[in-house]
């Protein structure tokens, strides 16, 4: 094994700004890290000082709320599986002082291992933090370069890698070259993540349940396989009606659906915190104005949007569940074209085209038609279903996050938390709800490890006008290091309101007062029917 440094090697090129000739961070001062089926090729240390950039997935991971000047260790360690010709590389940043004695590893999202911008995250805070790329470019929305050995045939090597693999060979070398620059392990280990994070979270205790103290896995992609052919049921819709609408139609349905269902948990906020109890018909909305009144909307919108919330069904029979009335279906900026939202359309001198979400669009070309050439947007029903049953059929036992059974985890003595937000656009909340319901049927005693929360508004990982569970990190170190298991969490909305996230299924039942402030909810089984008025104050 040779130090030396490579391009292959720098993953956390973003961080790389300053490197020192002579100090403790040197790879010939790191033990080359060893574990079974891994072969390291080669190390790479950095000193970086005074780095302060605060990306835009650095907030997602709920650490620290704000950056500061932090001076680290910046290591890439690059191995292979040997006669696999994999390349994975793992990036390691150390603080060079405050040190807080946790090593924590952050998770990816869509179709990528890791954020390298996410290490500021930990690092602002004390963190020594990890991540993957699992054997890929970091790239979250395209797999064209890595998917496809050639057309017709799936890379298994890097998939395997994508889902699972090197989530615990990068554990193992991250805990030893931290072992190694500060002379003693860390004293807790965490994982965190959200989106392909969470599902990475889920992982962890599932496959791999000695391997951290505490997880936090955020709405997580738990049924990979089935859920990225689901993302694409809006737009088989719009092709089998014929018609794509604008954004600022659908946009006006998902606000007549704010208006129709946001006062049933008894308080107007702009905010749907009971979505079990909306059922909003997208008809009744035929005809009313929308796109600042040039238009109105159509039937053929109704029909296309009341699709995507029944969810698709064949012979009669539930085969995705539907999408929540509380989510958006994309939004209406042009630079978030094929990633932000399940029925985003695009329209330009009065033509609308339809932009598939561009993770289950390269999920269906590259992994299910092994097709660098196939077009989604020419998918009929029949072959929506069909790549439907192929694709948990053929990736299901290794993307997916749904094994129930945590007794291993459980006697490891490791404490999770998962969040998903009721407004999220890209993954259902009723998904992971599923989930935890049957890990409580497998173990009726889970609450002592593992809690959910459900948090109104909330968009995917963040965002919304929703109720924002920014203290939920602080909960789940708390409940590792001092055994203080969290009953609720603090929500904060853009607008200034807050709100409790109660421990799922409990919701936040209005109880009187200021209904924009925390103390005048409390956790209860329902809604029951206390109304405030619109300014949040009890009506009269």
């Amino acid at each position: 094994m040779k130090h030396k440094l490579t391009l292959t090697a720098i993953v956390c090129s973003a961080l790389t700004l300053a490197a020192a000739k002579q100090t403790p961070c040197s790879a010939n001062n790191i033990k080359t890290p060893e574990y079974f089926g891994l072969e390291v090729l080669n190390i790479q240390a950095q000193e970086v000082k005074d780095y302060n950039e605060w990306g835009i997935m650095a907030p997602m991971f709920q650490i620290a709320s704000e950056p500061k000047p932090v001076t680290f260790c910046n290591v890439t360690v690059t191995y292979t599986h040997p006669g696999t010709n994999d390349n994975v590389n793992v990036c390691i940043a150390l603080p060079t002082s405050d040190w807080n004695e946790r090593f924590i590893a952050l998770g990816g999202g869509g179709l990528s291992g890791g954020f390298s911008e996410a290490h500021i995250a930990g690092l602002a805070a004390g963190y020594a933090t990890a991540l993957t790329d699992s054997g890929h470019s970091m790239d979250p929305v395209n797999a064209s370069s890595w998917a496809l050995k050639s057309p017709g045939n799936i890379d298994w090597q890097l998939l395997q890698d994508n889902g699972y693999l090197t989530l615990d060979d990068m554990t193992a070398i991250s805990k030893q070259v931290v072992s190694s620059f500060y002379g003693k392990p860390a004293k807790y280990s965490y994982w965190n993540g959200c989106s392909n994070g969470g599902r990475q979270g889920l992982v962890q205790a599932q496959r791999y349940p000695k391997n951290y103290d505490g997880i936090l896995a955020a709405a997580p992609a738990i049924d990979w396989a089935s859920f990225t052919v689901g993302m694409h049921w809006a737009h088989v819709q719009m092709i089998k009606h014929d018609y794509v609408p604008a954004a600022c139609e659908l946009a006006a349905v998902h606000e007549l659906v704010i208006e129709a269902c946001d006062e049933l948990d008894g308080v107007k906020d702009g905010v749907i915190s009971a979505p079990g109890l909306c059922h909003f018909d997208a008809k009744d909305a035929v005809g009313r104005k929308c796109c600042s009144s040039k238009s109105t909307i159509t039937k053929k919108t109704a029909d296309i949007v009341n699709a995507v919330w029944a969810g698709a069904e064949q012979d009669g029979q539930a085969r995705r569940p539907g999408q929540g009335r509380d989510m958006p279906f994309g939004p209406e900026q042009q630079e978030a074209i094929g990633t932000g939202g399940l029925a985003q359309t695009w329209c330009e001198d009065g033509k609308c085209r339809q932009i598939p979400f561009m993770i289950s669009a390269q999920w269906l070309q590259y992994f299910i038609a092994k097709d660098p050439d196939y077009n989604p947007l020419k998918m009929s029903e029949d072959e929506f279903f069909n790549f439907l049953r192929r694709s948990s059929q053929e990736y299901g036992s290794v993307m997916n996050a749904d094994w129930t059974d945590l007794s291993e985890f459980k006697a490891a003595g490791g404490k999770m938390i998962t969040w998903h937000g009721l407004a999220d656009e890209l993954l259902l909340p009723n998904t992971t709800a599923q989930y935890y319901d049957q890990v409580l049927e497998q173990d009726p005693s889970a609450r002592d490890y593992y809690r959910y929360f459900e948090a109104p508004g909330v968009g995917h990982c963040f965002g919304g006008p929703g109720y924002y569970p920014g203290n939920v990190w602080d909960s789940l170190v708390d409940w590792v290091e001092k055994g203080k298991a969290p009953e609720e969490l603090e929500g904060a909305s853009p607008a200034g309101a807050s709100r409790p996230i109660c421990q799922y299924p409990k919701v936040a039942r209005y109880v009187g007062g200021d209904a924009k402030d925390a103390s005048s909810f409390e956790c209860a089984e329902d809604f029951g029917t206390k109304k405030a008025d619109a300014n949040g104050k009890d009506e009269l």
